[in-house]
């Protein structure tokens, strides 16, 4: 016999959080074994809330979601995020979440994630793949730690500007262009401007 996945679910709208879990309670080999609002997130996923249960599914709904970057979600229990959009969907990852699933899916395929999660994989709906790909990008560039002077120097390479005309750009002497654009090759590996261009693309830095 199919072992029963538990879930807490967490919403702060009640009529969401109720109909969630009325949906769930009808899926076979799944149970709800509590739920509550959105500020509880921490405690369930410690497993303060139902240590029994396997998995947190929190409807963060359509509103902003609002994160401290310090915050992570290292608990007992992975937690499935329902997001409105890509934003709420990176800041959902970023704390943790093991899965992210688009508010507008079905229940075929949000239940499909429920399981994938409970059985410690990770699960994206296809529209938030895209997340990932950012977050690598970040991830990759983070060693690089361009100053905010280089990056608009470098946005002005992609432009084609010459030295003297990113100083006229950005009021500052060629000298110190030259300075910064030696810094951005060396800080991405690069073996020229046009390199550095191509680079900072692939890492998402800029957009041609």
């Amino acid at each position: 016999m199919e072992e029963t996945l538990k879930l807490i679910v967490l919403a702060d709208d009640p009529l969401a959080r109720a109909g969630l879990a009325a949906m769930l309670a009808t899926t076979p080999n799944i149970r709800v074994c509590d739920q509550g609002p959105s500020n509880l997130l921490s405690e369930a996923a410690t497993g303060l809330l139902d240590p029994s249960a396997a998995l947190v599914v929190w409807d963060v709904g359509r509103g902003r979601l609002e994160s401290d970057p310090e915050e992570q979600l290292d608990g007992n229990i992975p937690v499935l995020a329902l997001v409105g959009g890509e934003d709420a969907g990176r800041l959902a990852w970023q704390l943790g979440c093991r899965a992210i699933v688009a508010r507008e899916s079905d229940e075929e395929q949000l239940v499909a994630a429920i399981i994938a999660a409970g059985a410690g994989l990770v699960a994206f709906s296809p529209s938030l793949v895209a997340i990932l790909l950012r977050e690598k990008k970040t991830a990759d560039f983070a060693s690089t730690d361009l100053t905010p002077r280089e990056v608009e120097v470098l946005a002005l390479l992609a432009e084609g500007l010459t030295n003297k005309a990113i100083a006229h750009k950005l009021t500052i002497s060629e000298h110190t262009v030259k300075f910064h654009v030696n810094a951005i090759l060396s800080k991405l590996d690069a073996q020229s401007r046009t390199d550095a261009v191509v680079r900072a693309t692939r890492l998402g830095l800029i957009a041609l």
